[in-house]
């Protein structure tokens, strides 16, 4: 029969000196015990590691965990990365307090399948052995071991031994192998040399497919290394995936720099976090309510950090309840969506709550209305089944968002994302700005911005009848600053695509609208300027110039926007129209007169009235073409410049 590996880890927990090292000794033939000061105390302290060969030739990996409380850390390290477990209870004490938190800490970290293992069976008589049995079944009562077997072995003896790798093999056909898709994601446990090959690590592949010579990272310790070589049970292979037991060989990487916590990962999918969201879960057996802003032990992955538990609505949670909260810690992790947690209380140490990630990188919503929609958000994405379900949550969420930043949010490669983007694109359900997947909008988010493109030209064309459009770079910059210049223009694309609007010669105006005919708008400011040219320095208001032209109060608002625009007149303060060639006749006559300027000399030279000099020479000053002084004004430089530039 051909041996064959299988996609999940195994794991044993129970109190110390319950002969969880010994059991796997009889079962795998190797000692997890590799430590001197192991083998000198009798105790396991460190994660042990071995293969297990089922009798029908299946492999699964194992993990031994230390027992005693002061190796709790040790022990969640090695348990979050188990997809089933052997809980060790030894038939001569029954269940201790470690056994106790160790089955605690297995529910916090989703464990949902195993067995419990009697050891130490030829130590007691028959009496002793059913009180101790006895002792289990209402210990497991309402747990996820309440319907798994019970095996008393001896691994002294061999009693029964070959009925505990039967159930183990059972076992091992109800657990679901953990899936091979997506970037690879590996929490590190260990971290040694190996002379003539460099740094060597170990640890329970999370997710994906670990490949040699590829290039990956290492996070949060943010290196670039290279995967020399992989080896599955101490043996070479070309890759390895979720739920095995891994070394690799890293190039690129000491092992002084190296730290049980970090990762090794697809190279630019993952990155470091200080917050993220996640599920809550306070034990019933705490004696206190988890608190707002409460400093705890975070255990996740084999990162053992400091941090505070954050809720986004409520001041406490009770024992036994489940809520929404943020995870913010004091040091950089790495985690991904789904991965478990355990917390423990900071001081004194003891386990209270665990959970969930939600989404690996927690934001900070302000204000209740956000914090409600943050809430949900949170909902949909964990609550969506596929891969573009979640992705479509996020583009809803934040309105439009980069492809990298989606890279990082969805924790995919760049490939996968672009792939579920076409597909929502597609099928209208999300909107691409630049034509590639490199800017996603939600169809709420194109609906709001082209809705205010509308609006605007909308009230453009009320107000500037005869102007053909408006240029699309004041569109861009004013009503859709919040895009950058490209995706700006990729929208007003789009919209144009959708007949939503017209693009012609750098200007966009709304499909029902036709600019008033050319000939009218000529006609009518050439009326207006002569109109100006013949009250000359006693200039019209801005009434009176409309009912000389018999034209409603809009049409003439926009007849003089126009001109204006087209830097053929001005308003003066009192509501007076003045043309650019009655300004440079003005002009004209106080550089030619070449003295001070008063109110006197103005009215002299002009003829005008203090009602009309007034309100030009205050203009005057206000364009810098003059400058009072006193009672007089002096001519500036710039009034040598043409009408036309000083316009501008």
């Amino acid at each position: 029969m051909t041996q064959q590996e299988v996609s999940l880890v195994l794991g044993t927990a129970g109190h110390i000196d319950h002969g969880k090292t010994t059991l796997l000794d009889s079962v795998t033939g190797i000692d997890c015990d590799r430590l001197e000061e192991e083998k000198k105390r009798g105790i396991t302290i460190e994660l042990g590691f071995a293969p297990l060969t089922l009798p029908d030739e299946r492999i699964v990996s194992i993990v031994d965990v230390p027992g005693h409380e002061r190796f709790i850390r040790q022990m969640v390290a090695g348990a979050s990365g188990i997809d089933a477990v052997m809980l060790i209870v030894a038939a001569d004490e029954g269940v201790m307090p470690q056994t106790r938190e160790h089955l605690a800490i297995l529910e916090l970290l989703g464990v949902r399948h195993g067995i419990v293992v009697v050891t130490k069976t030829d130590m007691v008589d028959e009496e002793l052995l059913g009180l101790a049995l006895d002792d289990i079944q209402t210990f497991v009562r309402g747990t996820f071991l309440e319907s798994s077997p019970i095996v008393p072995v001896s691994a002294v003896s061999g009693h029964n031994m070959d009925a505990l790798r039967s159930e183990l093999s059972r076992l091992i056909d109800v657990v679901s192998p953990r899936p091979r898709k997506g970037p690879f994601f590996l929490p590190i446990d260990r971290a040694f040399p190996v002379s003539g090959f460099g740094t060597v690590i170990t640890g329970t592949a999370y997710r994906g497919r670990i490949v040699s010579g590829i290039d990956a990272q290492v996070l949060p310790l943010g290196k670039d290394v290279r995967i020399r070589s992989v080896q599955v049970h101490g043996k070479n292979v070309g890759e390895a995936w979720a739920g095995q037991r891994v070394a690799a060989c890293l190039n690129g990487v000491s092992v002084e720099e190296i730290s049980r916590g970090d990762v090794v990962c697809a190279k630019g999918v993952f990155r470091e976090t200080k917050c993220f969201d996640v599920r809550l879960s306070v034990l019933g057996s705490a004696t206190n309510p988890m608190r707002h802003w409460q400093r705890v032990r975070v255990h996740i992955g084999t990162a053992d950090v400091v941090g505070r538990v954050s809720f986004l609505d409520i001041a406490r949670l009770e024992p036994g309840n489940v809520g929404i909260a943020q995870i913010i810690t004091e040091e950089n992790v790495v985690v991904i969506e789904d991965q478990r947690f355990v917390l423990r209380m900071y001081s004194p140490l003891e386990t209270i709550a665990g959970g969930q990630v939600l989404f690996p990188y927690g934001k900070k919503p302000r204000g209740k209305s956000e914090r409600l929609r943050y809430r949900e958000m949170l909902a949909d994405f964990s609550g969506a089944q596929k891969r573009d379900q979640r992705l479509r949550v996020l583009v809803d969420y934040f309105g439009q968002i980069l492809l990298p930043d989606l890279v990082a949010d969805m924790q995919e490669t760049p490939g996968d994302v672009r792939s579920l983007s076409r597909a929502l694109h597609e099928r209208g359900e999300i909107v691409f700005l630049d034509g590639n997947p490199e800017c996603l909008v939600s169809r709420e988010r194109y609906g709001t911005l082209s809705d205010r493109v509308r609006s605007f030209l909308r009230s453009f064309h009320e107000t500037r009848p005869y102007q053909p459009g408006c240029q699309t770079e004041e569109i861009s910059l004013i009503h859709l600053r919040d895009l950058d210049q490209k995706n700006a223009r990729s929208l007003l694309e789009q919209m144009a695509e959708k007949e939503e609007i017209v693009l012609e010669d750098g200007m966009a105006r709304c499909p029902e609208f036709q600019p008033k005919d050319d000939d009218t708008f000529r006609r009518l400011s050439t009326k207006l300027l002569s109109l100006c040219g013949e009250r000359s320095f006693q200039p019209p208001e801005i009434a009176e110039a409309r009912d000389v032209l018999g034209i409603s109060e809009e049409a003439f608002s926009s007849l003089v926007k126009d001109l204006r625009e087209q830097n053929r007149v001005v308003i003066v303060t009192g509501g007076f129209l003045l043309s650019a060639d009655v300004e440079e006749r003005l002009l004209a006559l106080l550089r030619d007169a070449n003295q001070d300027i008063t109110l006197a000399m103005v009215r002299d030279l002009t003829g005008s009235s203090r009602k009309f000099i007034l309100p030009l020479l205050e203009y005057l000053d206000s364009k810098g073409f003059t400058r009072r002084v006193g009672e007089k004004r002096v001519l500036m430089q710039k009034a040598t410049l043409t009408a036309g530039k000083r316009m501008e």
